[in-house]
């Protein structure tokens, strides 16, 4: 059996199927947020209260605007690491445990998201503005809450459970 065809095996695993469907719900909550923002907010800035606005802003960069850029090469460089660390994390989630598998759908369902706008936008929309009088936060989406607390998760889980 070669390497693929246990991929396949592990993948239409029934107790697998749930943490797929998990990830493209993740993958479709982004884009569903994302398409209100793009569709229905026709002004950058809108107030929602003295903590949030939504603010919207295109990222070429990674997280939190880190290695933005105006060189097609460099994104698009990014743009293929982004895709081969997804496809390792998918790996990496077939063969873990069930608790890491909930993790790595976290942060796989947020990156597909990302990593979509990416291919197709050619920048990430991000429009979650968090600030305190005039501390802002960086601006991001709702890829990037599901990729950060799946990041949370893992390191948590890393320090505090031994396996």
């Amino acid at each position: 059996m070669n390497f693929f065809e246990n991929i396949k095996i592990r993948i239409l695993r029934r107790e697998n199927i749930f943490f797929l469907i998990f990830t493209i719900l993740i993958f479709f909550l982004d884009r569903f947020s994302k398409n209100i923002i793009l569709n229905d907010y026709t002004e950058n800035q809108v107030y929602i209260n003295e903590y949030v606005n939504f603010n919207l802003i295109w990222n070429t960069g990674i997280g939190f605007g880190i290695l933005s850029t105006d060189s097609i090469l460099v994104y698009n460089s990014i743009t293929i690491i982004i895709g081969l660390v997804i496809l390792y994390l998918f790996y990496i989630q077939l063969i873990s445990d069930q608790i890491d598998r909930t993790i790595f759908c976290m942060i796989i369902g947020g990156a597909l998201g990302n990593f979509y706008d990416r291919l197709v936008l050619q920048a990430v929309p991000d429009f979650i503005d968090l600030h305190y009088k005039e501390f802002h936060w960086f601006t991001f989406n709702v890829a990037d809450i599901f990729i950060s607390f799946g990041i949370i998760a893992f390191i948590t889980r890393s320090f505090f459970v031994k396996n």
